[in-house]
């Protein structure tokens, strides 16, 4: 949108009226450190670019925050120089942004939070690097200044030492002279400073005495180089000890000092004190990759570690990889059932007992080698490497878990805390991040569906079967849209005289990879993910216009019917009757053609409101039939309540008269089951009949119709007359 567009002065006054708060809060902060002071008003004009740029990144999609550290720069070229700013500066932009400059599309509330925290790092990111190369630059400007100095101090040593002297004592910087063998031979006054030590206590010293652990691997190797006269100068951070054992950082620059004939004669050192930056820095950095709730490592440092130890280290020459043998074990734990505890005791509640949560976890990480860290909500992580991760990582995920058995006590509440975990481990240099952390994502919801508060171990094919099911669930809308569904049909065989009495409509898949998909293979997914109710409904009408033509061609004495299964989820949509009252009417069945099929377990406990839909489409001559009979637990009497007209009685059944003899106990069953339905007037169909065996019995038995493969598999409406009447297993 441009500036003459709807919209544009209302954004414009926004991001006007967000730089005028952000100029409130940080110009005093600024002012004092300006070369030429700018008044407010200016300062603010200067920040309503910075501030779209932070809509931009903040909205953009794909979110990428790295444009956001421009903006951290850009502040300090405005003279925001002082560390004391970047508070201010970052506080506005936490409090303000979202609220001042909100989405032109609807966005979640998490997502705009978690991105503006996200935008926040890189600005601070940003503000650190260039506050850092300003004070390069200021460092640098001394160092030329103080280098300027000694080279007119040696051109005029013989009839100016005491300029040199004052130059060398008045220095800003630390400097200090050494000969080529490392003795400390001068120090001045700004160099003691730093140390807090009198110069007695580094005069005399060899530089080999400086020593610090956290110096980098490169230092010394500079050092002995320049001491041979390989080189002329390096230039390092480096930390060093005081005389009180704090530890001082450095900007150190060292310059080689060479004598009329070109020999090595002494080195000379430069240090700015950088402590306060490095500590900022260090400050920075903590906040960035620790979770601000639990002080937890956070996502970002997870991964970073969690990428360094799945990344072998390189071969060295003529040696085997000095990775051998490493594995890298992960622990990914969801804890069970806190939803209810936010909902019901709120988040604060919930908050306080994440704390007590990653406080236990904490300890569990024993070794230096082990990391607990926190996603998000109450999601952890535990890390832990070396050759022996494969049994560390059983035993540490045992340590959680015990840690979690004693309840949390929080405002006289105990409150029991239950975990699933997912255990992966594996060499490193197979596996990357993704692979780790997805599979470790798998595995735990396996232990949470396995009745949680244990941990379960990865599997390769269980992972594939995951990964293979959320691949068709993400398929099922486009699917349904590119009419990839068909409708195979199943004849219902009256045992009487054998005639066909109808059809079951049974939807198939046709996959574009994976082929012909059967319905178990896909309708719970629909059924997870909602597309169930628009898939049944285009079952419903599908059905409904192909019973309507069998009825049209009078393909058989009597009028054939549709069964058409419902989902719980469709048993529950309030359009059902609405929905299926239409199609009725558009394709012009009579009700009386049509039979719902519904599973006993979906009317398991129903109350009168729940069963209100299936008494008004029985009230209309629909019929409805409650499939799977006897897999549930209703009670026999229940069936006088429920308004169907079918029990549809499941296979189990009935395989036991698949030969002769039958199985007296399946008989026994059977015959009960058929003469209660036609005591309460209800028909009984019988599935999975796949011998004529076990047709004739059931014949015998007063069971009205069957279906199965003894009569003919499902198969396209045009087969449905042509029955096969042959033994499945012959």
């Amino acid at each position: 949108m441009t500036a003459g567009e709807p919209g544009s002065d209302f954004r414009d006054d926004r991001l006007r009226r967000f730089a005028a708060i952000w100029s409130r809060a940080v110009y005093p902060a600024t002012a004092g450190v300006m070369v030429r002071p700018l008044t407010r008003a200016q300062f603010e004009r200067q920040l309503v670019p910075l501030a779209r740029t932070l809509r931009d990144v903040l909205y953009a999609r794909p979110f990428d925050p790295r444009p956001a550290t421009e903006v951290g720069a850009a502040l300090v070229g405005a003279h925001c120089t002082d560390p004391e700013a970047l508070p201010l500066i970052l506080g506005v932009i936490d409090a303000y942004l979202v609220l001042y400059l909100p989405p032109e599309d609807p966005m979640p509330a998490e997502e705009s939070r978690a991105r503006c925290s996200r935008v926040q790092h890189a600005v601070a990111a940003g503000f650190a690097r260039a506050l850092g190369e300003h004070a390069r630059a200021e460092q640098e400007t001394a160092s030329r200044t103080a280098l300027a100095a000694r080279r007119e101090s040696e051109r005029a040593l013989h009839t100016s030492e005491a300029r040199f002297r004052a130059v060398f004592e008045g220095a800003a910087l630390g400097v200090g002279i050494a000969d080529v063998e490392g003795r400390v031979t001068d120090v001045n006054e700004a160099l003691m400073r730093m140390f807090r030590s009198p110069g007695r206590k580094v005069n005399g010293r060899n530089v080999g005495e400086f020593v610090h652990p956290d110096d980098s691997p490169e230092f010394w190797g500079l050092y002995r180089e320049l001491a041979r006269g390989e080189r002329d100068h390096y230039r390092v951070e480096k930390p060093f000890y005081r005389s009180d054992g704090s530890v001082l950082w450095t900007d150190l620059s060292v310059t080689l000092l060479r004598d009329a004939s070109g020999e090595p004669q002494y080195q000379l050192a430069l240090m700015e004190d950088i402590t306060e930056r490095r500590l900022l820095h260090e400050r920075l950095r903590y906040e960035a990759t620790h979770d601000a709730l639990t002080g937890l490592p956070n996502r970002a440092l997870f991964f970073e570690r969690l990428d360094a130890a799945l990344t072998p280290p390189p071969e060295r020459d003529g040696a085997a990889p000095t990775g051998a043998g490493a594995h890298v074990g992960l622990c990914y734990l969801d804890l069970d059932g806190f939803k209810s505890v936010n909902d019901s005791l709120g988040h604060t509640v919930g908050d306080r007992l994440l704390v007590a949560v990653a406080e236990r976890l904490r300890a569990c990480a024993t070794a230096p080698y082990e990391l607990v860290a926190r996603l998000g909500g109450d999601e952890f992580v535990a890390l832990t490497t070396g050759p022996c991760a494969a049994g560390d990582v059983t035993a540490l995920a045992r340590r959680m878990l015990a840690a979690l058995a004693e309840p949390v006590h929080l405002d006289g509440r105990d409150l029991s805390v239950r975990a699933s975990i997912g255990v992966v481990d594996g060499p490193a240099g197979e596996l990357g991040a993704a692979e780790v952390l997805r599979s470790a994502d798998i595995t735990m919801y396996r232990a949470k569906a396995a009745g949680g508060n244990r941990y379960e171990l990865a599997d390769a094919d269980t992972d594939a079967r995951v990964i293979a099911r959320h691949s068709l669930t993400n398929c099922l809308p486009a699917a349904l849209d590119n009419g990839e569904f068909f409708i195979e049909y199943q004849p219902l065989v009256r045992l009487e005289d054998g005639t066909v009495r109808g059809a079951e409509a049974l939807v198939r898949w046709l996959h574009p990879v994976h082929g012909v998909l059967g319905p178990d293979q896909f309708i719970p997914l629909a059924e997870s993910t909602g597309l169930i109710v628009p898939l049944g409904r285009w079952v419903l009408e599908e059905a409904a216009r192909q019973a309507r033509s069998w009825r049209t061609r009078g393909e058989c004495g009597a009028p054939l019917r549709v069964n058409v299964n419902l989902s719980p989820s469709q048993l529950r949509h309030p359009s059902l009757v609405a929905d299926t009252v239409a199609i009725l009417a558009d394709v012009g069945l009579d009700p009386a053609a049509l039979c719902l099929e519904v599973t006993e377990n979906a009317l398991i406990g129903a109350d009168e409101e729940e069963l209100r839909p299936l008494r008004q489409l029985a009230d209309l001559g629909v019929d409805i039939a409650l499939d799977d009979f006897g897999t549930g637990y209703s009670n026999l009497s229940y069936l006088r309540r429920l308004p169907v007209s079918t029990l549809k009685l499941d296979r189990s059944f009935t395989r036991g008269m698949q030969r002769a003899p039958a199985d007296p106990v399946d008989v026994k069953i059977v015959e009960g089951i058929v003469s209660l339905a036609h005591t309460l007037d209800l028909s009984v169909t019988v599935e999975g009949v796949e011998t004529g065996t076990q047709a004739d019995h059931l014949r015998l038995l007063g069971c009205d119709t069957a279906q199965g493969w003894y009569y003919a598999r499902p198969g396209p409406p045009e087969r449905l007359h042509t029955l096969s009447l042959a033994d499945a297993a012959s």
